[in-house]
This record gives structure tokens, C-alpha cells and sequence, in this order.
């Protein structure tokens, strides 16, 4: 079976979401799923602010209170917990995921996407780290297993892997993708958000059937 998953690195719904998708595949462990990571942008406008805390960056996009927006984090981050996952959004550092797409679909091409999606995530949600940082990237994208040389010329080229980015989310909107994370499963279901365990285990089966 075939899941394709569209998603933004900066979203946190989306490291739930798969999350939730990995304990759902666990109920099935006879059965082979090939997963594709489509790249998506929540926001391509985003300028970086290393500066800027999420919670006023959010607050001011958004036209809330800065306490609204420190309790809507902290909400979110209470359902990371609950599967496992560790947010800290005072950590967090503002920036546009673009190039880390690019880095995405490089890995895509080496069959590392899955470990290179994981590594982001964490990268940005638990560890504070700067995803519009250079070194930062190329550091990360090794830990995944890709080539430093091959690496460095995505970073230094913006040319590199563009289209693949635009591909997937332009064929997303064909989809009906309005929203990240998105989950498409032999182009036959799809799932919008991050579901409960059980939504995506009675998915599989009705696909299955």
C-alpha cells in the first residue's frame, strides 16, 4: 500500500500526525507500506527571525494576545506528549522551510526521506534548532545518512530540487490538500489532519477490503 503524506516540517500537527500514522502501521506487521513524503508549505512567505519568539511571532500573525498564543502552544504541545513527542516552542527559532524541502526531495531520491523528515522535526520542535542555518542543515541531512558533497550543492544552489518542491505542491492542491499534515492512501482515502490511531487503522483496512 502506497501513503502519500503531505507536510510542512514547521507544522506540529504534522510530527503528531505521523506519529500517530507509525502506531498505526505497527497493527499491521505483514503488510508492506511504501510512504512518500510530499513537500508542502504552510506559510512560503515566512521571513526568517532568529529573534522573534513563536509565541509573539504567532500572536502578531495572527491578532491575539501574546498570552492567547502561549496557551495555544502549550495546548499542542500537551497532545505532542501524549504520543510521545517532546515540544518546546521556547526553543523554537522563526524560519521558512523551503530549503529544507529541497533537502527533502534529495533524500526522497536516496530512499532517506522518512529518517530526514524525522530528524527536521525533531531538529525544530525539541531541539531549538535554526532550520535556515546552513551548517545547521548540512549537519542534519548527514545524521540522515545523506552525502555532505551532495548536500552542499543543494544548499548552494537554490536551483536544485525546486521543481520537486513546487511539484508536490501544486499536485497537492489536485488532491484537495488544504491543509498539512494530509494523508494519501492508494490514491483511494484520504485522511486530513493529525487522526486518532483508530482513524487511520480503519482507513488501512477499508483499503484493504
Amino acid at each position: 500500500m502506497k501513503i502519500e503524506i503531505w507536510s510542512d516540517i514547521m507544522c506540529p500537527f504534522c510530527y503528531i500526525g505521523k506519529r500517530q500514522l507509525e502506531t498505526a502501521l505497527a497493527e499491521f506487521p505483514d503488510d508492506e507500506f511504501e510512504i512518500e513524503w510530499k513537500s508542502f508549505q504552510l506559510d512560503p512567505t515566512i521571513s526568517p527571525e532568529p529573534d522573534k519568539d513563536v509565541f509573539t511571532y504567532l500572536a502578531e500573525r495572527k491578532g491575539m494576545s501574546v498570552e492567547q498564543s502561549v496557551e495555544m502552544h502549550k495546548s499542542v504541545a500537551e497532545r505532542a506528549k501524549s504520543v510521545g513527542l517532546d515540544y518546546h516552542f521556547d526553543k523554537a527559532v522563526i524560519a521558512n522551510s523551503f530549503t529544507a524541502h529541497r533537502i527533502i526531495q534529495l533524500a526522497k531520491t536516496k530512499n532517506l526521506a522518512d529518517e530526514m523528515e524525522e530528524i527536521f522535526f525533531k531538529a525544530y520542535f525539541t531541539e531549538g534548532k535554526d532550520l535556515n542555518d546552513g551548517p545547521t542543515l548540512l549537519e542534519l541531512a548527514e545524521k540522515a545518512g545523506l552525502d555532505k558533497t551532495e548536500t552542499l550543492k543543494v544548499l548552494e544552489n537554490e536551483k536544485l530540487f525546486l521543481s520537486d518542491v513546487h511539484s508536490d505542491i501544486i499536485e497537492g492542491q489536485h488532491v484537495g490538500v488544504q491543509g498539512v499534515p494530509f494523508f494519501v492512501f492508494d490514491r483511494k482515502y484520504a485522511v486530513s489532519g493529525a487522526q486518532p490511531v483508530e482513524t487511520f487503522v480503519q482507513t488501512i483496512r477499508e483499503v484493504q477490503k
